[in-house]
């Protein structure tokens, strides 16, 4: 049974197409971020960046340098399109991509992660033994099937990743319109549409059209009665998400994803008509079995792991923000509020020193470290290291408050820590972070 339902071959036709469009999109995402003075703005000028704890090491390359990186990555994205040295390019762009994304967390969003995961996915998947500069090259690599668990695989990671995005709406900040409320009144200048957005019917709309969408979208594109209309459906919402939350190449590698749930004859004949249609069916197993299914087990049991683990944290985790990160948690807050920073010489305790912020942070780095634990704890490990000197050892202290969603301004850090003396908790919580019990 798993045999066939893994390993049977089938026309591989939808994997040729998605990585055509792939390679399109990592390249553009690449070359955009130079064009848009994203990689100025977030690895360049900035002094430090606030890089994922534990990967200290990886830090932007100095002066223009990083211009040069993501430029390596277009270049690699355009070779994963036209298939020339597919493997080794679609693994140069997912190192590429690892760096940048442990490096940096002031950007960091959901669809960073996703992305990581796909690249690491299409770096195994045989998507360039057809329509590729590879076969061209050497005929003998010329496929036109795939094994189905290619399929299989990429259609069960969108749907955890759907399906957690819609069970994280279900609380009462979204459900009482509060987050789309506050999504929306910060696109108030938008053209033509912004008056609109403020609109209590849009907000409602956005509500429940979220959590049924995430939750729907998967089981509706599997099924063919639906699939057209979900198809359709799927289109309007990519397209307001791009429109209306600029977020990049996703919305439409979303949409590309697509072409994994249309008939395997219809993708080809709409697509590569030219090719020809493979319906043999033949169950091969390859040698490699041994290793694909323990694999396959570790992969689905850490994505259905992560984004349930802050339950077991205490706290909640809209407030403490422990275990968020990586677990789909897309659009469901919004933090104001300050965190001022203290220096206090150990050998003089008591006199403190007002820190002044601009002297170290961009402004997007300001409002991540005057939210957000884990920044907060990074930026005092950065002014423990900037004011140290030989016998003087200093302390860092923080006056921080905090506001989810507009709700009462919180203290959220105690200030009578000293951040220098504590470690970072992956695991767990971290004590010097405030809970309170009507969270």
């Amino acid at each position: 049974m798993i045999n066939r339902w893994l390993f049977t071959q089938v026309d591989n036709s939808a994997l040729i197409i998605f990585r055509v469009f792939f390679g399109f999109l990592i390249a553009a995402e690449s070359f955009g971020a130079i064009l848009t003075g994203w990689v100025k703005r977030t690895l360049i000028e900035p002094q430090f960046t606030f890089n994922f704890i534990g990967f200290d090491f990886l830090q932007p390359l100095p002066g223009i340098c990083m211009y040069y990186y993501f430029a390596v990555m277009g270049v690699f994205g355009v070779l994963v399109m036209i298939g020339f040295k597919y493997r080794w390019s679609m693994i140069g762009y997912t190192i590429l991509w690892a760096g940048v994304y442990y490096m940096q967390k002031s950007s960091y969003n959901n669809h960073y992660y996703l992305l990581l995961l796909l690249c690491i996915v299409m770096s195994l998947l045989p998507a360039g033994n057809y329509f590729s500069v590879d076969v061209k090259r050497n005929p003998a690599l010329k496929k036109i099937s795939m094994p189905r668990w290619c399929v299989l695989f990429i259609i069960l990671q969108l749907w955890i990743v759907y399906t957690y995005a819609s069970v994280a709406k279900l609380y009462p900040d979204w459900l009482d319109y509060t987050v789309a409320k506050g999504l929306m009144l910060s696109r108030a200048n938008y053209p033509i549409v912004g008056n609109i957005l403020q609109q209590h019917w849009v907000h409602v709309s956005i509500t429940y059209f979220g959590i049924l969408f995430d939750l729907l979208i998967i089981p509706l594109l599997l099924w063919r009665k639906t699939r057209l209309s979900a198809f359709i459906i799927s289109i309007f919402f990519h397209l307001f998400n791009s429109v209306v939350f600029q977020i990049g190449i996703f919305p439409y590698l979303s949409l590309a994803f697509s072409v994994f749930f249309f008939s395997k004859e219809r993708i080809h004949h709409m697509f590569m008509s030219k090719k020809e249609f493979y319906t043999e069916n033949k169950i091969v197993i390859p040698s490699y079995r041994k290793v694909l299914l323990p694999a396959f087990a570790v992969w689905f049991v850490i994505q259905l792991a992560l984004p349930v683990r802050h339950w077991f944290i205490p706290g909640d985790v809209l407030w403490t923000e422990e275990g968020h990160k990586l677990s789909w948690r897309m659009m469901l807050r919004g933090r104001s509020g300050y965190t001022n920073f203290y220096i206090e010489d150990k050998n003089n305790p008591g006199k403190r020193i007002k820190i002044d912020k601009n002297q170290y942070l961009s402004s997007k780095q300001r409002r991540l470290v005057n939210t957000k634990p884990d920044a907060i704890w990074q930026f005092a490990q950065f002014l423990k290291n900037e004011y140290q000197q030989e016998g003087k050892e200093v302390a860092v202290y923080v006056n921080s408050r905090v506001s989810v969603n507009g709700k009462k301004i919180k203290v959220l850090i105690d200030p009578d820590v000293d951040l220098t003396s504590v470690d970072w908790n992956y695991f767990t919580t971290n004590p010097w972070v405030i809970k309170y019990e009507d969270e």
